[in-house]
């Protein structure tokens, strides 16, 4: 299915939604594939689905800041101009490799090339309003010992392109709460920069995308800052932590898939590398939280042989009665699915052509699971901790259909 098919999908109605009392929105890192995100979010905004929390990681604390920095009525038509800024035109090779018919057999050979040559045209050129390749790279010269200082690319030109495309005072003021995970360089701690704790600039989004050596680090307040995605590319657990005792729906959009196909060659090592490295710990997590239900059953059964007039009068009771009520938490997993003709530069090639690509995947992606009512209904306490995935879902029942057919006498499969 092409783009201009995804487009044609019927849009969904506005919905309601439960009575969740909040709802996530957990942005992944993953450079130009990011506008996978912006196809979910505007899915979002199609049924009238606005997040009360946002979490984001590199290119997904850009797209907080533009989500977060506008109007609900502003915010779509933001994305798209902060997307059109940082994604190169495409140039005549690209179109001789798009435009190769599919009968001749080489429609995905020439849309493999124009692909690499696009991510190569980045490496040598950059990306307007984002980053530009350094006159001089510093390696050994004893005069340059400022991390800010230290990268192949300079990103200046981007605060100026987060400020034409969002407003911080919006950032900090409005009903939203934020916040983006970055680095320390000198403790290796990961932080969350918060709009609850302190008021956010454009400095702490470029500083969670800060990924060394390509880009450097960001100082704030007397410390230096790179990638959030080096400790933990998923701020999913950023919003668990504080879901204790809420009902809370969380979009998860994740840019890379931690199941893939094994490796034929270097290219193929390099791209499934990446992968692994920056894709979720989602199984982790829900394997986690799962523990801590278990556990909140049990400290449950153990209160109601305590009577209630010694549980409300004991502090420490007090705080165990909250533990047992436990939380609901329904998280919606939207995971970008790799195309064919993309190779290990898939994070670094920001051509237009490919970015509405991954535009529509999540586009398309988001209106299928909103095509699924029941899977945004608040999970009971008992559970606790439930995932759902559009992909994974329609795998089990491809492979339900292919063991419905098996079963089936050969003479009428």
């Amino acid at each position: 299915m092409d783009s201009r098919q995804r487009n044609k999908l019927q849009q969904p109605h506005r919905i309601r939604l439960p009575a969740y009392d909040e709802i996530g929105l957990v942005l992944q890192g993953g450079g130009a594939l990011g506008s996978y995100q912006a196809g979910v979010f505007e899915g979002m905004a199609e049924v009238g689905v606005e997040p009360t929390r946002i979490s984001g990681v590199s290119i997904g604390a850009l797209n907080t800041a533009i989500i977060a920095g506008n109007a609900p009525a502003d915010r779509m038509a933001a994305l798209r101009r902060f997307w059109d800024t940082i994604s190169q035109p495409a140039d005549v090779f690209s179109h001789v490799g798009a435009s190769i018919p599919a009968w001749a057999g080489l429609a995905e050979i020439g849309r493999k090339w124009a692909s690499a040559w696009a991510a190569t045209r980045t490496l040598m050129e950059g990306q307007r309003g984002f980053f530009s390749p350094r006159m001089h790279v510093p390696f050994s010269d004893v005069s340059s010992k400022r991390p800010d200082q230290v990268s192949y690319y300079d990103t200046s030109a981007l605060r100026e392109t987060l400020l034409q495309h969002a407003s911080f005072d919006r950032i900090n003021d409005g009903n939203i709460r934020v916040s983006v995970g970055a680095v320390n360089v000198r403790t290796g701690n990961l932080v969350y920069f918060d709009n609850s704790k302190m008021r956010l600039a454009p400095e702490h989004f470029i500083a969670s995308g800060a990924l060394p050596p390509g880009f450097p680090a960001v100082e704030i307040d007397g410390e230096f800052y790179w990638e959030g995605g080096l400790v933990s590319n998923t701020p999913l657990t950023e919003i668990i932590r504080e879901s204790q005792h809420k009902n809370t729906l969380v979009f998860q959009i994740d840019l890379w898939s931690s199941r893939g196909k094994l490796p034929g060659d270097l290219l193929d090592v390099s791209e499934r590398t990446k992968d692994i490295q920056y894709s979720s710990r989602t199984r982790a997590i829900t394997a986690f939280m799962s523990q801590n239900q278990k556990h909140a059953q049990m400290i449950k059964a153990l209160l109601e042989h305590i009577p209630e007039k010694v549980r409300l009068a004991h502090p420490l009771l007090q705080e165990a009665q909250k533990t047992a009520d436990g939380s609901a938490v329904n998280v919606v997993h939207l995971i970008y699915k790799n195309k064919s003709f993309e190779g290990h530069y898939k994070d670094y090639e920001f051509s237009k052509d490919t970015m509405r690509e991954h535009w529509a995947s999540g586009l398309e992606d988001i209106r299928r699971s909103f095509g699924h009512p029941d899977w945004f209904d608040i999970p009971s306490r008992e559970i606790g901790f439930v995932t759902r995935d559009v992909h994974r879902y329609r795998q089990e029942a491809n492979e339900n259909a292919e063991l419905g057919k098996q079963a089936l006498p050969p003479s009428i499969r």
